[in-house]
């Protein structure tokens, strides 16, 4: 059966199966409601039932708690109904500009950054480009059904190869591969591009970027895409990470501070060993944000990474430095241990 999902304020609507995610149905439609990671971990989708009910697939109670759901909130990537439904949602403008396609390509470089860190560069086929905002993310097709999702570090204007920054996950079904078996002219498939996780270009609030580990990837995509607009907003980029060796491209960020204009550039190091001799700024990455911009009421904040350092920034930043809850954009990197 077919079932009518309509969205306010828009009034957009659009058509739902009954086995499907009234995401997935929204994407298929080219409706712009937001989303992150699509398996009900980040909270990204979620949004309000005005009229009819909704059936959860399995979710992380931290992006959905019991008492939001007394309250009518929906994630809206793992609910399903049986019924039309009417839901209230903050649509994301351009975020179906480009269509998403099913692609393959060939592993054309991989380089080891850090120990635990490598860049892989894919090669499209001939004659193929792949069109996307900055900040948005594709999916590998693994040969079993499963999929792996990885954020495009570089952004389209720069017209080169397509670039992923992946982490090491020990036991991790893809990264085991990736690290250990994985070899030039490969050949992976993809779908993409996904994620409303992309620059609010309409704005000219300044910009604070909160970066965890690989959670740069994407941020990096942004920043480029800046540089390619010739923005004039004041941009504060915080990149965190365990050691200083997590930050495997400190010497890249230190370049766009040292030659752009209104940029600054904050690396933070939570557990540093004696032998890193760290002098630089020590703890969370988003408490440091905090101690620098205690009123963030005039910003924009866009971050990525592990759940608990965007979970933690949203709440922070909201309840202490008076960001606007709309203001904050986010893409949470969510593992199978995540997940668990």
């Amino acid at each position: 059966m077919t079932f009518q999902i309509t969205v306010q304020p828009s009034g957009h609507h659009f058509a739902c199966e009954a086995d499907e995610t009234v995401l997935a149905a929204a994407i298929r439609a080219g409706v712009g409601l937001p989303y992150g990671c699509k398996n009900g971990a980040c909270g990204s989708c979620k949004g309000k039932v005005v009229a009819g009910s909704v059936t959860h697939r399995a979710h992380q109670q931290r992006a959905l708690t019991e008492e939001e759901q007394a309250k009518g909130f929906a994630l809206f990537c793992c609910a399903t109904t049986s019924a039309d439904l009417t839901i209230e949602a903050r649509e994301v403008v351009g975020s179906s500009d480009y269509p998403v396609r099913k692609m393959p390509a060939r592993v054309a470089r991989i380089d080891k950054v850090a120990p635990d860190v490598a860049v892989i560069t894919l090669q499209l086929p001939a004659n193929e480009a792949l069109a996307y905002r900055a900040g948005q993310y594709i999916e590998f097709m693994l040969k079993d059904g499963k999929r792996r999702a990885y954020s495009l570090a570089n952004a389209p204007s720069l017209d080169a190869p397509v670039t992923l920054h992946i982490r090491y996950m020990a036991g991790g079904h893809f990264t085991e591969h990736v690290f250990n078996t994985m070899k030039e002219r490969d050949i992976l498939r993809f779908e993409g591009p996904l994620g409303t996780f992309f620059l609010r270009e309409e704005s000219d609030k300044p910009i604070v970027l909160i970066a965890s580990g690989t959670g740069f990837a994407p941020i990096k995509a942004l920043v480029e895409h800046l540089i390619h607009l010739k923005s004039t907003r004041p941009v504060s980029l915080y990149w965190g990470g365990r050691r200083p060796l997590d930050l495997y491209m400190n010497a890249l960020c230190e370049q766009w501070a040292a030659t752009l204009p209104g940029f600054r550039y904050v690396p933070v190091v939570s557990d540093a060993l004696p032998e890193d001799h760290w002098q630089g700024r020590t703890g969370f990455v988003h408490t440091a944000a905090m101690h620098d911009l205690p009123d963030m009421s005039g910003y924009q904040v866009y971050a990525c990474g592990a759940p608990v350092v965007v979970d933690s920034a949203r709440r922070d930043f909201v309840e202490q430095c008076k960001l606007p809850p709309e203001e904050f954009y986010a893409d949470a990197f969510t593992s199978e241990a995540d997940l668990a």
